[in-house]
């Protein structure tokens, strides 16, 4: 590659935004056939669980692609007020409503992205450029897709 050939760069933007969605797809793939308990069962001295990790990068992309996009405040979209209480389960959460929340939350973090250039700066959270947002989520999204795949290891362990 020469140094002026930049066709891999040529398209950033979509490259990251299908990165984002491979890990979505894969966290919330992390609790296809568990039990409810498998799901919240907790394996590590931390509040980690599978279905606590789902439930905090839905508040990711709320935090980052909701409020720092909209200025929306995190009580009004229905979030916990802080990234540990974020991984908090409610007796009433379950694999499906915890889904289908995360299904919203990257359903409207797409809608508030589409119209939006890499440049382009939001001020929800303070003033970001938008490119650093999608950064923030994705490096979030990786970290937390390594922890689902040991934790469902270790789930998946115990039945045998």
């Amino acid at each position: 590659m020469t140094p002026h050939d930049h066709a891999w760069t040529d398209d950033l933007t979509g490259r990251i935004d299908e990165l984002l969605e491979e890990y979505r797809a894969h966290l919330s793939g992390a609790l296809d056939d568990l039990t409810e308990e498998e799901a919240r069962r907790r394996l590590v001295p931390s509040a980690t669980t599978l279905l606590g990790l789902l439930k905090h990068v839905t508040y990711v992309e709320r935090v980052w692609f909701d409020q720092a996009v909209t200025g929306t405040s995190l009580r009004d979209l229905g979030v916990a007020s802080t990234p540990t209480r974020s991984f908090a389960l409610r007796r009433d959460d379950t694999i499906a409503s915890v889904r289908e929340a995360h299904r919203r939350a990257c359903e409207d973090a797409r809608r508030h992205l589409a119209d939006l250039a890499p440049d382009d700066e939001v001020r929800g959270r303070g003033l970001r450029a938008v490119w650093a947002l999608r950064l923030q989520v994705l490096r979030e999204l990786a970290h937390h897709s390594g922890h689902a795949d040991i934790l469902r290891e270790q789930v998946l362990a115990a039945r045998e």
